[in-house]
């Protein structure tokens, strides 16, 4: 008899090692590779933070303006891929067109002894912004755009792409700040995704997919999307107030509050928040961050609970003329770099990911033979019919 401990959801379990980040330890806080997130939100870069969680430093600067220039020339989309965009639906949810993407891309030019794990990782990190733009553009447009750009940064490149002109100072730096906060967070449930399927010795691709159809569930990723529409839905503070209090006494969760690990604050959220103050000043909005605050103040005075990461990001995608049904795509756009490199280190050091359960069906049980389960078949068919 094997003697286990359960844990729904594993809980509290210490499911393997990393030496990527550190998510909620005393004295620590969030950091990547033993820097402050603090402080790679206040003077780094994403591609600077991607180069130190795949190569495990951070680059000088001729390394960076080589690997910027690098990332720009993987950005192009090879024709059968871009016909695969074509055919997907235009209601195809964005999540499904990255999931899709990344596997036709892994059909194309698939991981070998020559195209190797890193460079797909920086292939991946380059093509997924393509992927969104090209798909939403031809089907909202009708038009197919070229996928280059000027931008020699990911968060530019985005934007020049959707907006199809470049993007502000504080627009570009408040979307390359937000993904230099979502990308890397330990043993999150798409990260965890990623390891289970480097485990078994799949392709860096399958990983990589495996992460997306994680992210894809409203528990994981869609929380950004979900406090945006909360937000929106409320014209003023004060009616913030009374719905969020009736929220709470129906039970109905708030979207953008609390967080699996973090017991106080997300160390991430005052940062973006900051952020979300910002683009409203300059939008001249006088409702939707007003409203934002407000539910705030009644979710750490009713429930002690704090903002995560995805409740201001909603106001900051917005406010960069972002469309919604994008922001957990913009998620995977930053999280790309953290998934990378914990497949890089997964693989480093791998042992079947294989938990045991807890069995809790019918006890041992004799088996009725087929002739004496006739009676019950036809039990079946009636109700069939009915």
């Amino acid at each position: 008899m094997i003697d286990v401990q359960s844990s729904a959801g594993l809980a509290g379990v210490v499911a393997g090692r990393t030496a990527l980040s550190t998510v909620g330890q005393e004295g620590c806080g969030l950091t990547y590779r033993g820097y402050a997130i603090e402080d790679l939100a206040e003077y780094a870069t994403f591609e600077e933070v991607a180069w130190l969680l795949l190569r495990g430093r951070l680059p000088g600067e001729n390394q960076l303006h080589q690997y910027r220039q690098w990332l720009g020339r993987l950005r192009h989309l090879p024709p059968p891929l871009a016909n695969v965009l074509e055919q997907l639906p235009a209601a195809a949810h964005p999540m499904d067109v990255l999931r899709t993407g990344c596997s036709a891309l892994g059909c194309l030019e698939p991981e070998s002894d020559t195209h190797t794990a890193m460079a797909i990782a920086d292939r991946l990190l380059a093509t997924f912004p393509a992927m969104l733009a090209y798909w939403h553009a031809f089907h909202q447009r009708g038009r197919r755009i070229a996928t280059a750009s000027q931008s020699d940064c990911v968060a530019g490149y985005f934007l020049d792409l959707l907006h199809g002109a470049p993007a502000g100072a504080s627009h570009l730096r408040a979307l390359d700040v937000a993904l230099i906060l979502y990308a890397e967070h330990e043993f999150n449930a798409s990260t965890f995704a990623a390891r289970v399927a480097t485990s078994t010795l799949s392709d860096f691709y399958s990983a990589i997919t495996a992460a997306i159809g994680t992210l894809r569930g409203p528990l994981h990723g869609g929380a950004n999307e979900a406090s945006f529409a909360l937000i929106d839905s409320f014209a003023t503070p004060a009616e913030a107030e009374i719905g969020v209090l009736e929220m709470l006494r129906r039970k109905v969760k708030v979207a953008g509050f609390g967080h699996r690990v973090y017991r106080s604050e997300d160390p991430r959220a005052p940062i973006v928040q900051r952020w979300a103050k910002r683009l409203s000043d300059e939008a001249g909005d006088l409702r939707l961050y007003p409203v934002a605050e407000q539910i705030e103040l009644v979710m750490r005075r009713e429930k002690k609970l704090f903002p995560n990461l995805d409740f201001y990001s909603a106001l900051v995608f917005h406010f960069l003329g972002i469309p919604t049904k994008f922001f957990t795509p913009l998620f995977v756009f930053a999280r790309t770099a953290g998934w990378s490199a914990h497949v890089l280190e997964e693989r480093s050091d791998s042992r079947l990911i294989r938990p045991t359960a807890e069995y809790v069906g019918p006890a041992p049980r004799a088996f009725v033979r087929r002739e004496e389960r006739a009676s019950e078949e036809l039990e079946v068919r009636m109700w069939a019919v009915d």
